[in-house]
């Protein structure tokens, strides 16, 4: 495919022009890798995860030009950076974390979305309600939403606000865990898990419709708010 293509000609560019860094992007650098070493480590760890880090892009992005774009420039940051990860460790955290920060810091400022929802407040409001509302929550994976059509619960993750559609992808998608998606997210896990819960909450509520078409009792496991 020409776009995977043009990502390896472009990590292969960036052999010459490694040294002209962004020092506001500067990673601290973990690890020495020789110019052979960068190549084999980004071949073995990094290249195994562009499917996931495509499909991660075009849901936070909806646009498939932005979803290349968003990839190809975290994997010439990745290449960039990459003294900064450390062989055997999480590659795909450490990818998408980068992945996630290239889109707030670049693509989020020409977004074609919605305005963004201030889900600290509604943060606020549920993290005091944690302990309780999240035991009480499933897991997307576990429930007989699982069962429907892919491009509804597509279109539905697609309508949420994408702060709580990056956690639905995150754990219910790319079963990252809760610690995990912390480090990716920047945030700590008290935020990660009330967020979850939020956004499982909007997504089933968007679902309920369709999911009561098809015979399912959408009354069967609501929870009051």
């Amino acid at each position: 495919m020409i776009f995977w293509n043009s990502v390896i000609m472009s990590y292969f560019y960036l052999t010459i022009f490694s040294n002209k860094m962004d020092e506001q992007e500067e990673l601290q650098a973990t690890q020495t890798y020789s110019e052979l070493e960068k190549h084999r480590v980004f071949e073995k760890e990094f290249m195994p995860h562009i499917d996931s880090m495509y499909n991660f892009a075009f849901r936070l992005t909806n646009d498939e030009d932005d979803a290349n774009d968003l990839v190809q420039d975290t994997y010439l940051k990745a290449f960039r950076f990459i003294n900064s990860f450390s062989e055997g460790t999480n590659a795909k955290a450490w990818l998408f974390r980068i992945l996630k920060n290239s889109f707030i810091n670049d693509f989020r400022k020409k977004s074609k979305e919605p305005s963004k929802v201030d889900y600290q407040d509604v943060e606020t409001t549920y993290n005091s309600e944690e302990d309780a509302e999240t035991n009480q929550t499933v897991d997307l994976r576990a429930e007989t939403v699982q069962d429907l059509i892919g491009d509804e619960i597509a279109n539905a993750l697609n309508a949420l606000p994408v702060d709580f559609r990056t956690v639905i992808i995150l754990c219910d998608v790319e079963g990252f865990t809760y610690e995990e998606m912390a480090k990716i997210l920047d945030i700590p896990i008290g935020t990660v898990r009330s967020r979850l819960h939020r956004a499982r909450m909007l997504l089933k509520e968007k679902l309920k419709s369709y999911a009561k078409s098809l015979g399912y009792d959408v009354n069967a496991d609501s929870m009051a708010e």
